[in-house]
């Protein structure tokens, strides 16, 4: 795989991921719960859980690609801001946005 499409494509898992949560209202789009909308702080949560998953999708390429090189605190809080700025959409759809009717 190239370098640029795994680039790409982990990039369009962290996006579709950090926005998975406040797109609908089952825990991790598979567990159905018994609340009539989903807490933040369980939507935190999953963010969390997500944020990880495609962290390891990344490792996951990049060992593929060649070497894996080593990061530091400040790749892993750069991406965590990053994640969080990529879910932006889907928080405003979910807590901003007006409803009509």
């Amino acid at each position: 795989m190239d370098v640029s499409v795994a680039s790409w494509l982990v990039i369009a898992a962290a996006l579709v991921a950090a926005n998975l949560p406040f797109f609908n209202d089952k825990v991790f789009a598979l567990v159905a719960a018994k609340w009539p909308r989903k807490p933040l702080p369980v939507r935190l949560a999953e963010m969390t859980v997500l944020y990880f998953v495609v962290g390891a999708i990344g490792f996951a390429l990049e060992a593929q690609i060649g070497n894996r090189f080593p990061q530091t605190w400040e790749f892993y809080a750069i991406a965590a801001c990053i994640f969080i700025v990529l879910g932006f959409p889907g928080f405003i759809v979910c807590y901003l946005r007006k409803r009509h009717g």
